[in-house]
């Protein structure tokens, strides 16, 4: 009988620095056999532990197109996120996972897709944007729309220039704070309604981000008309166990590790005011 309370060991192949305080780690089981079983989905999380400071969730980031390999996205910001900057390649994590639902794939082929990410938000979304690249012919005209305080707060620099040469795809950016040489807008995220068409016709947008980012981005896309179950979203919660048992991440009814991360606009509405932001 599996017990979801075990994590299996993986090694460190790699770690890319992305900003200040975020890195990119890749991963890979230890245990051949158990990596070539193992599957998750676009959105997913898993619960990283290191010996001797604890354990947190953290979404993958890789692509469940891109088989072999796992990669994590990680903010130094806590105890746990702390000591996995600490580690370097060759150093052994802890995984247990994979956790919660999933960004839709097969349900948006055919659509135009709006991505539009605030910062480390964009690490989530990462998984389905470049799973919808492997699948490019599914899916109809793609936008990205990214946000940050600053350039160098940007993550997946050099991910966002390769996306803007694929065909039928535009890569808009905007940070708060410019540096010299700055070329893009200045601004929030929602100020990238002034540089491109955002239309809701046969469209679907997938947000993540703050929660003030994402109050003021769902109400510019039901302004640009979109449906409230036309804007999918994942939202963040300290979720401990990972499989609704804690109570950590209980919102009213739900529990966002199970019946989430990933919610659309109509029922992220629906949660209870005191931890509702929209």
């Amino acid at each position: 009988m599996k017990n979801e309370y075990i994590p299996h060991a993986a090694v460190i192949e790699d770690v890319r620095k992305e900003t200040f305080d975020t890195k990119t780690f890749r991963v890979r089981f230890k245990d051949t056999k158990y990596a070539n079983g193992f599957e998750y989905k676009q959105g997913q999380f898993m619960e990283i532990s290191v010996m001797g400071a604890g354990e947190a969730p953290i979404s993958i980031t890789s692509s469940p197109s891109r088989k072999g390999f796992l990669e994590f996205t990680i903010r130094a910001a806590g105890k746990v996120t702390k000591a996995i900057h600490g580690l370097t390649k060759g150093d052994i994590i802890y995984l247990r996972g994979p956790y919660g639902n999933s960004f839709p794939f097969d349900e948006i082929k055919g659509k135009n897709i709006y991505f539009i990410a605030g910062g480390i938000g964009l690490a989530p979304l990462r998984s389905l944007i470049n799973m919808v690249f492997d699948h490019r012919k599914d899916f109809k005209h793609i936008k990205v729309l990214y946000g940050a305080k600053t350039p160098d707060e940007l993550c997946f620099k050099d991910e966002l220039e390769a996306w803007k040469k694929i065909r039928d795809t535009e890569v808009w950016m905007t940070v708060d704070r410019p540096c010299d040489g700055w070329g893009c807008r200045i601004g929030v995220v929602t100020e990238l309604w002034k540089d491109t068409h955002i239309h809701h016709e046969n469209a679907v947008s997938i947000v993540c981000g703050p929660p003030i980012m994402m109050k003021f981005v769902t109400a510019k896309l039901v302004e640009s008309g979109f449906k409230d179950e036309e804007i999918i979203m994942t939202l963040e919660r300290y979720m401990k166990c990972g499989i609704g048992k804690c109570g950590h991440c209980n919102i009213g009814e739900k529990f966002v590790c199970v019946d989430g991360p990933v919610f659309n606009y109509a029922e992220a509405r629906q949660l209870p005011h005191k931890e509702n932001v929209f």
